[in-house]
């Protein structure tokens, strides 16, 4: 089987993939369409990161594809339903990066309090400015929080331990960690936050939810950071509220357009602001977060392709199967209707073939059974399994 890894995914994923007898293509950039269309013929497994968009056309058009590897948290960038449809599971990486966009954005949040990329900047140019002015502590300070999930919420621990005040708003009914309190509306957060942090997904609903109205509703002079998805911020309004002096600092790692490989020019209406920090997308890109992420999506991506596991996938039935390689096994995704399982094992019957082992999943109009058997299925039985008007994929795994 091929693997094809884009966007500089960490060497340890190679290592886990070539390792089951995966050959590799490792890539440095993201692919356009046209790009992924062309390289995709008798590629399996397709590693990507945040700035490679499978369309569904791209879906469509690639047969080979069994599984999907986002080496990140975000799964926006490829069309999920259209994936399921064609018996694609997609996996990412949840919890790997967290801790390093948290540290991130508590050392963004000291860095504009007290105002040091300026302090800086004029360092290197010769200019020696020693002068307290603007330049304040954290602690004491409310922090708010707009998405408590895996990375908001751990913020939020940290957060409190420098001396944070936390609020926090989520559309979903998290449970508010240590002493941070929940605010109903994110008018309310926004009242009271002197700083303001961004940790929302990359879901449709999210575009645009930072717009003029957003910042004009922040206290005075409060902060503001976004570390989340770029597609949510509107940069133009954040640039007019922060040269009227509304909003005193923001630091900006995610971007509506981001540039495709390293080296393009990046463009962006918050160049050039005062007390603006700009990192291109590396709120993650630390040497331990991109290892375990390669660990942990390259193991995910092969355990699909060698054995049937769908653990942890975010658009297929999950299956947790034990890696058991003395059996045969066939995997079968199906439309979720009813008597699917009892005309599989009618057919396997029929033909004779002993079921030893089977799990069965669905999500949604999706289902996934996987059955063991001690011998391999004769192709005339694979192909009667294949013909089933519910098959989507029909593997043997052996």
């Amino acid at each position: 089987m091929k693997a094809l890894l884009l966007e500089n995914i960490h060497p340890l994923a190679v290592e886990v993939l070539t390792d089951r007898g995966f050959e590799v293509e490792l890539l440095p950039g993201s692919l356009s369409e046209a790009e992924l269309l062309e390289k995709l013929p008798g590629v399996s497994l397709l590693g990507i990161r945040s700035n490679t968009n499978v369309t569904e056309r791209v879906l469509e058009e690639s047969p080979d594809l069994l599984a999907i590897g986002c080496f990140c948290i975000g799964t926006n960038q490829v069309d999920l339903t259209a994936a399921a449809d064609r018996g694609i599971a997609v996996f990412n990486a949840p919890f790997s990066n967290t801790r390093s966009v948290v540290e991130l954005v508590i050392g963004e949040i000291i860095m504009l309090a007290r105002r040091l990329a300026e302090k800086t900047e004029k360092m290197h140019a010769g200019v020696w400015d020693k002068s307290a002015k603007g330049s304040h502590e954290v602690r004491g300070r409310t922090l708010g929080i707009v998405g408590y999930g895996n990375i908001g919420s751990q913020l939020s621990v940290i957060a409190e331990a420098l001396g944070f005040k936390v609020i926090f708003f989520d559309i979903d009914d998290k449970l508010a960690l240590g002493n941070a309190r929940r605010c109903s509306t994110i008018e309310e957060l926004l009242g009271e936050a002197d700083v303001v942090t961004l940790h929302v997904d990359g879901r449709p609903g999210n575009a645009g939810i930072f717009g003029a109205e957003q910042f004009a509703a922040m206290k005075p002079r409060a902060l503001f950071l976004n570390l989340s998805r770029g597609i949510a911020v509107d940069t133009a309004a954040l640039r007019a509220h922060i040269e009227s002096g509304h909003i005193a600092g923001a630091a900006v790692d995610v971007f509506p357009i981001e540039p495709k490989r390293q080296g393009d020019p990046f463009e962006s209406d918050l160049r050039g602001l005062k007390n603006v920090i700009l990192t291109p997308h590396v709120g993650g890109s630390t040497e331990e977060a991109q290892q375990d992420i390669g660990r942990f999506v390259a193991s995910k991506l092969r355990s699909y392709a060698a054995f049937g596991g769908s653990s942890l996938s975010v658009n297929f039935p999950e299956l947790n199967l034990p890696t058991d390689t003395t059996r045969h096994r066939l995997a079968h995704v199906h439309e979720n209707a009813p008597g699917v399982l009892a005309r599989l094992n009618g057919l396997l019957g029929e033909h004779g073939v002993n079921i030893e082992k089977q799990s069965l999943a669905t999500r949604g109009e999706i289902g996934y059974v996987v059955t063991d058997v001690a011998e391999p299925v004769a192709p005339v039985v694979l192909a009667e399994l294949a013909k089933l008007p519910e098959t989507i994929r029909l593997r043997q795994i052996s």
